[in-house]
């Protein structure tokens, strides 16, 4: 019986050390995931910012020349229909 006692003792510890092998490794994965969180909140500012600027400055161009803005939708409508109708 003393054997069975031993082995018991060896499966308890095997246990208690997947366990913690099993607690770091997701406290490292969540410190990663914390990590990409941030950096991709961080970069989906900086594209909400960006597009935020490129529209402005294209209702700023449209303000200042109406005409050539207009014009260019025509091409540009003009020329994507020649290319879908195909």
């Amino acid at each position: 019986m003393a054997g069975a006692a031993g082995t018991q003792s060896k499966i308890e510890s095997s246990k208690t050390h997947v366990r913690r092998a099993a607690d770091d490794l997701k406290s490292a994965a969540g410190a990663v995931a914390d990590e990409y969180r941030g950096k991709a909140e961080q970069a989906w500012g900086d594209a909400r910012d960006r597009v935020r600027t490129f529209q402005e400055d294209g209702e700023q161009y449209v303000r200042e020349n109406p005409t050539k803005a207009v014009c260019t939708a025509l091409g540009v409508g003009f020329i994507l229909g020649i290319i879908f109708r195909r």
